[in-house]
């Protein structure tokens, strides 16, 4: 608890290091623009081709009846877009989690292994095709549990749980590989996963539910369209600072923990794989 602790606060520490905030631009700066850009090509485009196929189906007939009986025909024009959030909204959050990954996690290893761990080899267990691979099969997968929890949805407390735990399992395999390629090798990679599993899926699941306040922002965007072009970017800017402290709460743990592990006499290492 006091390496969960401790990394959690200093990861909040380093979020205001003047080199993490410069580094912070560039993937927020790419979201928010390719976002933005999208969002104002064809929002109102794919709000028309949701709603036109909404109204012509008929299996949803019977709930516009039902709309139109209890008062809340208005509910008609919101639907359309919520649809839209509901899928475009994971699209958002894996491209911000591939932003911060690909684009400052390095730099923020480096960072941190210089300032507090500047004697600590670096044995290179891991490459960037490497990383890159690992991360698709985990977008992959996570994608996969996804569409197919979609139907427990409608179960509130799932609802809240299966989002989360997803996004935590993604964050924790693609920070914990990402983090730990340049210094650790690869057996040593699988000893401290073994040993810190759930502490690390906890890290992923804690930042995973952070990451679920956009979503409030993008259900104003569907409430207020007016304002939608100014919400897409203040969801993407919370997006990206998410993942940044993840990343740097996933590198405090980490690179302690590997320091710790070589300090230890007579270490076992596994040779099990992730």
């Amino acid at each position: 608890m006091k390496l969960f602790m401790g990394s959690f606060w200093r990861a909040l520490a380093y979020c205001l290091h003047p080199k993490v905030i410069m580094l912070s631009l560039l993937p927020l700066i790419l979201m928010a623009v390719i976002v933005t850009g999208l969002g104002a090509l064809y929002w109102d485009q794919a709000v028309n081709t949701v709603r036109n196929g909404m109204e012509d189906s008929p299996v949803m007939g019977w709930a516009w009846t039902w709309l139109g009986r209890v008062g809340l025909m208005n509910l008609k024009t919101v639907l359309a877009p919520l649809v839209i959030i509901l899928a475009v909204t994971p699209v958002v959050m894996i491209m911000s989690l591939l932003a911060v990954s690909f684009m400052m996690t390095p730099a923020l290893v480096s960072l941190v292994g210089a300032r507090r761990f500047p004697n600590l080899e670096r044995k290179r267990g891991g490459s960037l095709w490497q990383s890159i691979l690992w991360t698709f099969m985990s977008v992959v997968l996570a994608m996969g549990a996804l569409i197919l929890t979609l139907p427990l949805w409608w179960m509130p407390p799932l609802a809240i749980l299966l989002p989360a735990l997803i996004w935590g399992w993604l964050t924790y395999r693609v920070m914990t590989y990402d983090v730990l390629a340049e210094h650790a090798s690869r057996q040593e990679r699988v000893e401290l996963v073994k040993r810190y599993r759930f502490q690390l899926l906890g890290m992923g699941v804690l930042t995973g539910a952070m990451g679920a306040a956009p979503s409030l922002v993008w259900a104003s965007g569907a409430l207020f369209a007016a304002a939608f072009v100014i919400l897409i970017p203040i969801a993407v800017w919370i997006y990206t600072l998410v993942f940044i402290f993840s990343a740097l709460w996933f590198v405090h743990f980490l690179l302690l923990a590997l320091s710790s592990l070589r300090e230890e006499p007579m270490t076992i290492l596994t040779e099990a794989t992730l």
